[in-house]
């Protein structure tokens, strides 16, 4: 059932997107998908070329996932969004992981100015790679830090995903052959926003998030170590429109002050502000760009 809701939700937004008028010269459109560190990146994005440029942003948050912003902007209809490195070599480009950092954005920023006339901004900084989760009370209980001890406990265990990690080619299926996991049951497929309360109220009791969700410390929640290096690195990235470069350099120029800003600790604090203390993304933004100096 979850399946089909998120279906018919991907659908319900890509009918949004054609509907869109994909002419905006006079504004930059910035996408988000539709978690909350994506949004924060899209508020941070947005906040950005409105302080340092006399251009008009429009905000198009909350997109779906990464086919979704992929259509969006090889359309037209946004102009940025930020995404993950491994991701657009894996899930977007279709090509095999690697586990070296530059390699893989170079690639990435090569094969998106080649074949979709998109390009790359400079990295944020953070490596948001995958992250599996366990209760922290099973990790000291059971002593076990890395994917490779967790195999052994797994078939006990009931597991939850999101709904791209269970599609992707980066996602489920290798991560399951890859360490031998077994689960008790099938996982479920639930919204990102959900899966680690769902793991801390014992619904679940393996979940699949990111290495810098602010709710793992919140929550005594543990990361298992990806001992076999299955996952490639994910460093978070703006792309970006050629033609809207061309048309508004100004924009890249003040992107690329973004470059290395945030750090892996920084940005799962900031994730934590908006999901565990509720407070308001643009004030959260806005309080970050002045500590780094990029804001009044």
């Amino acid at each position: 059932m979850r399946k089909t809701s998120c279906g018919l939700m991907i659908v319900a937004t890509a009918a949004l997107l054609v509907s869109c008028s994909p002419s905006h010269t006079n504004r930059i459109v910035v996408g988000s998908k539709n978690f909350t560190e994506s949004f924060i990146l899209g508020e941070l994005i947005a906040q950005q070329i409105e302080t340092h440029t006399n251009l008009k942003v429009e905000r198009r948050f909350y997109l779906a996932g990464s086919y979704i912003c992929q259509q969006a902007i090889l359309a037209g209809r946004i102009d940025i969004y930020p995404e993950y490195t491994g991701t657009a070599l894996t899930a977007i480009l279709k090509q095999p992981a690697s586990n070296d950092r530059a390699e893989v954005y170079q690639r990435v920023k090569s094969e998106y100015e080649r074949r979709f006339a998109l390009t790359l901004g400079p990295a944020f900084g953070f490596n948001d790679t995958f992250a599996m989760e366990i209760r922290g009370e099973d990790a000291r209980k059971l002593n076990i830090r890395t994917l490779s001890q967790a195999a052994q406990f797994t078939p006990q265990w009931r597991a939850g995903f999101g709904y791209e990690f269970m599609e992707r080619p980066d996602g489920y299926r290798g991560l399951v052959a890859t360490y031998g996991l077994r689960f008790a049951e099938r996982p479920r497929i639930m919204d990102l926003g959900l899966l680690a309360r769902a793991l801390k109220d014992h619904q679940i009791d393996f979940a699949g998030g990111n290495a810098t969700d602010g709710l793992i410390p919140a929550l005594d929640l543990f990361a298992l170590e990806d001992d076999r290096q299955y996952f490639p690195p994910y460093e978070a990235v703006a792309v970006i429109r050629e033609q809207m470069v061309q048309q508004h350099p100004e924009v890249a120029k003040t992107l690329a002050e973004l470059g290395g800003s945030i750090s892996d600790q920084e940005m799962q604090k900031l994730n934590y502000a908006v999901d565990g203390l509720h407070r308001d993304t643009q004030d959260v933004v806005r309080e970050f760009l002045r500590e780094k100096g990029l804001a009044p």
